[in-house]
């Protein structure tokens, strides 16, 4: 029996329809996880092969548990996605048929406590994906200015109260350093007025989400890594991303527009002098969501949108 991996992937189906996936073809995972969308993509393989990259190391050792029974046909790097060419270069790999990528933090980090994701329970703060970089949460919340902090948590994580919120930050860490994830949730909702408090969503998700992902740089590596992805996809391969928030979803929105735009000569020239081909094209001109069925057995698919596209046949 198949040991327990939690909830199914998100948008599993989706994902798997929108690769295309040809039994023969070699994949990219770039963002592992539980390795679940990376089981299934196995499972429609025959002679073909699967790329996993993470930058979780815990991860990668999971993936190597998991994926075993697929022997040689799957190929694990520990590096961030933004590293994909390399990574691909190392392997002797030129090109794939297909990549995705499901962006944002996994379940194992905010089921495990003590990686400082959750702000459901008590655990230092930390929140690398990576555990051998050097910046983690306790230095933003200790070192970081306060007009940063405010910056950090109204751009990552559209907290309207931020002011206030990284105000009561440099409070408190005049007293004492922030050690701990429910510090920091305290000085979070004693910021925050009565009202916000009784909201639905819990007062610390935003802010937790904002230094989550300045210590972590997920925002600066996605038109990199897209950029890369597209250079490294055969004519006709498939990328896919899923996104979990509207700044993730923007920035991928935005990246493949231009991709699947190729001229950026100004508008009044009446011909073309840059020369530049579009090297993709959407599949999807909206993000496909997840169906009541999936939100029943799993809310977390409620924020997912995957963006789907396909490489052009033109040579760059």
């Amino acid at each position: 029996m198949e040991k327990d991996y939690g909830h199914r992937p998100v948008l599993l189906e989706e994902c798997l329809e929108g690769l295309n996936i040809r039994p023969d073809g070699t994949y990219l995972d770039g963002t592992l996880g539980r390795a679940g969308h990376s089981l299934e993509i196995l499972r429609r393989l025959t002679t073909g092969r699967l790329v996993g990259l993470d930058r979780d190391m815990a991860a990668i050792e999971a993936a190597r548990e998991r994926l075993a029974e697929f022997g040689d046909r799957v190929l694990l790097v520990h590096t961030n996605f933004s590293r994909l060419a390399e990574a691909l270069d190392s392997l002797g790999i030129d090109k794939v048929d297909g990549m995705l990528f499901d962006l944002g933090v996994s379940s194992p980090q905010l089921d495990e406590g003590e990686r400082g994701f959750s702000y459901m329970q008590d655990a230092p703060l930390d929140m690398r994906m990576d555990r051998d970089a050097a910046l983690t949460a306790r230095e933003v919340v200790n070192t970081f200015s306060e007009e940063e902090l405010r910056r950090i948590l109204f751009d990552y994580g559209e907290e309207r109260y931020a002011p206030k919120i990284a105000r009561g930050i440099c409070r408190r860490r005049q007293e004492r350093p922030i050690e701990t994830t429910l510090e920091l949730v305290e000085i979070i909702k004693g910021a925050m007025p009565p009202a916000a408090l009784r909201e639905k969503q819990h007062p610390a998700k935003r802010s937790f989400q904002a230094i989550r992902i300045a210590v972590n740089g997920e925002l600066e590596e996605l038109p990199p890594m897209l950029e890369s992805a597209a250079e490294r996809l055969k004519p006709g391969g498939r990328l896919a991303v899923i996104t979990f928030h509207s700044l993730e979803d923007r920035i991928v929105k935005q990246t493949l527009k231009q991709l699947a735009t190729g001229c950026t000569c100004p508008p009044e020239f009446p011909v073309c002098v840059c020369g530049k081909k579009p090297r993709m094209t959407l599949v999807n001109r909206k993000p496909i969501t997840a169906g009541e069925a999936e939100l029943e057995e799993n809310p977390r698919a409620r924020s997912a949108k995957l963006r789907v596209a396909e490489r052009t046949s033109w040579e760059t």
